[in-house]
């Protein structure tokens, strides 16, 4: 199985391909495409390759399904004997995506020109 840790706004996901996860609000509609490039680990059946920090060509492609709020938290406030509550509540805005691929770059990869290194010899000086 096939699957990557990513950096999505700034917490670290592990995801495979086609699955479905919701993360912190991102400002695109619904099905627009996105495309991470910071991964930090890819395991490909069973080869595991660690970035340090960062796996080079490697990105995770993933769309859009729908933007949704959270689960309701409460936060409660009180102090005794002096007759002070508080009670607030907070619903966190998420967007649902789904992930459609997850690329290396072998596949894309260029081979980049090699440069051929000079040599110049120098004459040794010969002692008596």
């Amino acid at each position: 199985m096939k699957y990557a840790v990513v950096k999505i706004n700034g917490k670290q996901y592990q995801v495979c391909q086609g699955q479905s996860l919701l993360v912190d609000k991102i400002n695109k509609n619904k099905g627009e495409e996105l495309e991470f490039k910071e991964v930090y680990l890819l395991n490909e059946e069973g080869k595991i390759t660690v970035g340090q920090p960062l796996v080079n060509g490697v990105t995770v492609k993933a769309v859009v399904e729908e933007q949704i709020k959270g689960d309701k938290v409460v936060v409660a406030k009180y102090k005794s004997k002096v007759r002070y509550r508080r009670k607030k509540g907070f619903r966190a805005k998420l967007t649902q995506i789904k992930i459609t691929s997850i690329e290396t770059g072998e596949k894309k990869a260029k081979e980049e020109p090699k440069v051929e290194k000079k040599v110049t010899k120098t004459a040794k000086k010969k002692t008596k």
